[in-house]
């Protein structure tokens, strides 16, 4: 199995519960015997689905024609998960008891969000870094202060943590699993103004006294985080946990996926809709409306692919612009921003820095 083939045979497998003509094509492709475990299991494993993988294939009793001893290391992997998850529950919903109790109301985001709202028929399908929350710029000040009074520390204990436009320097607790980002934007500065706090708490949703965004929102945050926070509209490559909570997400809607009230996201959004589209085998609750734009996004997306080299090759690339267009924004923003101006400063000078910076250009052995 090539890359290709072994991303859109997970991808189908994590529909079979949702979609029969997947469940039946996933059943015939197992019964030939000819599936490349150790590539799934990579491939799934970086994608961070190994254990939805595990659970859709147990939900449809096909475990039978998956290697025993690869069953045993599904179970372990998602017990583990399982264990993990319901402890940033807890964390989450101790958080959330806090925050209340001063009059405060967060947004739980992302994975944390759907594991609180139920979105997972086994808490151990989702793979959870951090725990994200957000509330009104005004309540920001006052509930950071509150959670590092609550025992809460930075996770980097130097001071020289990247200025970021949308949370707090990342927190950790002892005796909690996860670490947490408490957050005051949803995104970088270019699109913060069309998807934020105030337009995701128009319809937030109450589920057991927990407030997380509506479903389409939801959907909307799940592929921003791909296609805006992590480059993927310029990678131009999918994220089957991401393209997992998509499809998910889209089950609970009454019609189509429409991204009606966003203007400069939407194209974006729907180059994403668009690939978990092909990647799901076109299931019907992703489909979306083509256009110039989306077929000529579709097209450079199989052609990497089809072809590792020319994936390789487009990943550099973008990875080297990308890298530069970071450095140059920095330096733009010390030359007319104190903040930022001092933040660089110390960080140049920070011998630590200096040293990993050698052995990065290779001046230095590791």
């Amino acid at each position: 199995m090539n890359y290709k083939e072994t991303l859109f045979f997970i991808g189908k497998c994590l529909t079979i519960n949702h979609e029969e003509k997947n469940n039946i094509i996933i059943e015939n492709q197992l019964k030939t015997k000819e599936i490349d475990w150790e590539a799934v299991v990579k491939l799934s494993t970086a994608h961070f689905v190994f254990p939805a993988l595990y659970c859709n294939l147990k939900k449809a009793n096909f475990l039978d024609y998956v290697p025993e001893e690869l069953v045993n290391y599904m179970v372990r992997i998602t017990d583990l998960n399982r264990e993990r998850n319901q402890q940033i529950i807890e964390q989450a919903k101790e958080i959330n008891e806090l925050l209340l109790s001063n009059n405060i109301t967060p947004i739980f985001l992302k994975g944390t969000g759907n594991l609180l709202e139920g979105l997972y028929e086994d808490i151990g399908e989702r793979m959870v870094g951090d725990i994200d929350f957000i509330f009104s710029k005004e309540e920001y000040i006052k509930a950071i202060k509150l959670i590092t009074d609550f025992g809460y520390t930075r996770v980097h204990k130097d001071a020289y943590d990247p200025i970021s436009f949308k949370h707090y320097p990342r927190l950790q607790k002892k005796n909690r699993i996860a670490a947490v980002e408490i957050h005051k934007e949803l995104l970088i500065e270019k699109y913060a103004d069309e998807f934020n706090y105030s337009l995701i708490k128009k319809d937030a949703q109450n589920i057991n006294n927990v407030n997380v965004m509506s479903f389409e929102n939801q959907i909307a945050l799940s592929i921003i985080a791909k296609q805006i926070n992590d480059d993927g509209i310029y990678y131009k490559n999918i994220a089957l946990r991401n393209a997992y909570d998509v499809f998910l997400l889209s089950k609970k809607l009454n019609s189509n996926i429409i991204f009606n009230n966003l203007s400069k996201l939407k194209l974006p959004l729907n180059f994403f809709l668009a690939s978990c589209f092909i990647v799901f085998n076109k299931t019907t609750s992703l489909q979306y409306k083509s256009t110039k734009e989306i077929e000529n996004y579709l097209s450079t997306f199989n052609k990497q692919l089809n072809d590792s080299k020319v994936r390789n090759k487009n990943y550099k690339r973008t990875e080297r612009k990308l890298f530069l267009k970071a450095r140059l924004k920095i330096i733009y923003k010390s030359i007319f921003d104190k903040t930022h101006r001092n933040w660089l400063i110390k960080r140049t000078l920070d011998k630590n820095w200096q040293q990993e910076k050698l052995k990065q250009l290779g001046f230095k052995k590791n």
